[in-house]
């Protein structure tokens, strides 16, 4: 393919306080969209096509207003920069030692069509010889999934459970998520938990929680779901808690928990936009419980990133993790790349919403597809819209590239 000479990427224009306004040309839009020329590359850059992206929670973490120099555990997003995200992007061109032109990669990209990279934000080289969908490689060999896998193992100090011992109890909130969803299934099929609770926001996301192998999974928007995981536990206590959201949800998972047992602290999604559901008010049990709460980055695993892949792979070739599910397309409309691109604010802003699904991974082809795909959607099957260049694709935790009909 020939070079571009410019990047159409999206921006962030007004750091939020609170929600975010998706909506473009207005005042306090939060974002603004950008034609820049591609500049010529320096050592260690890379060019790179962006194929797929995934939207989580924690990139509304990353957002800071111009000056404000936070630490981050990843360089942050300041106001007039692209929005980063997770993602999947082909090289076509190089002045790397380490990836040249064709190369596939997991990075940390932008929203947006083009990319210049330092190589020291392209995390993995996909291997193509596993001859898996390279959208497995955002959900079921995806960032999600390496979370839920080193959390268990390295955080958790979960390292399986041998013939003729007790396997733990493991709990995992926003278990309907990409990350959650993981974690039911590794703990169970993998580490052989013997027993894994799920808590997530609605019973349908619950049953598929369950499909997938915890033992039971409550809806904490019901009355009795304290009572539901007491009632279930019996005489036991949860060995490992996987947390996703903080807030009150980690208050009472604190006092259901074994002594000595672990807390992995992975997200706070419930206080995103309202910073006073962060508070967490059985700060006591930790201590007379003995236990240990320790926070971790996907990141500070990256040396075991190939190993750890060919475990995952192993588990998916041996139907050990799901790569199916339901799915739903939506069509983006727009003539042109710019008015496309507008639509990625408001899919991702879904993450926030009451009616959402738990997590939500959106991924783009770029001249070819928009594809969107959330941690479960189950209200619509197979129903597939037609464009002229992209569509949105909705989708358990993967999709299925076979699945889209692309026009001639």
């Amino acid at each position: 393919m020939s070079i571009p000479q410019s990047a159409t990427q999206v921006y962030l224009k007004n750091c939020p306080t609170g929600f975010i306004n998706p909506k473009f040309n207005e005042a306090d839009s939060t974002f603004e969209i950008k034609t820049t020329p591609i500049p010529e590359l320096k050592e260690g850059q890379v060019l790179v096509k962006i194929l797929y992206l995934s939207n989580d929670p924690t990139q509304r973490s990353w957002f800071r207003k111009l000056g404000d120099d936070t630490p981050s555990y990843l360089p942050p997003v300041h106001e007039g920069t692209p929005v980063a995200s997770f993602g999947v992007a082909e090289i076509i061109e190089s002045k790397s030692t380490k990836y040249g032109k064709g190369d596939l990669v997991l990075g940390r990209v932008y929203w947006g069509n083009y990319a210049v990279l330092p190589e020291t934000l392209i995390f993995n080289k996909i291997d193509q010889s596993f001859g898996l969908p390279l959208e497995f490689y955002l959900s079921v060999l995806g960032f999600t999934t390496l979370t839920a896998f080193f959390g268990l193992t390295e955080v958790a100090e979960f390292k399986g459970t041998k013939e003729g011992e007790k396997g733990k109890v493991v709990c995992v909130s926003a278990a309907s998520g990409a990350t959650g969803s993981s974690v039911v299934q590794i703990a169970k099929h993998l580490l052989g938990a013997s027993k894994v609770i799920g808590i997530s926001g609605s019973d349908e996301k619950c049953k598929w929680v369950e499909s997938l192998g915890a033992d039971l999974c409550v809806n904490y928007k019901s009355e009795t779901w304290k009572q539901d995981i007491s009632d279930y536990l019996g005489d036991e206590k949860i060995d490992v808690y996987f947390d996703n959201v903080g807030g009150e949800i980690l208050s009472h998972v604190l006092t259901q928990m074994n002594k000595y047992g672990h807390v992995a602290a992975c997200g706070a999604i419930s206080g995103y936009n309202d910073h006073s559901a962060f508070s967490v008010s059985t700060w006591p049990f930790i201590i007379t419980e003995r236990l240990t709460v320790r926070g971790f980055i996907v990141s500070d695993f990256g040396a075991k990133y190939p190993e750890t892949i060919n475990t995952l792979v192993g588990a998916i070739k041996g139907g050990k993790l799901k790569t199916d599910g339901a799915y739903h397309v939506e069509k983006l409309t727009g003539d042109d790349t710019e008015t496309r691109l507008e639509n990625i604010p408001r899919i991702w802003n879904l993450l926030f919403e009451d009616n959402k699904p738990n997590v939500l991974s959106l991924s783009t082809i770029t001249n070819e597809y928009l594809i969107h795909c959330f941690g479960i959607s189950k209200t619509r099957k197979s129903d597939i819209f037609l464009m002229s260049e992209f569509v949105v694709f909705h989708q358990t935790c993967v999709f299925s590239i076979e699945q889209i009909i692309k026009k001639d």
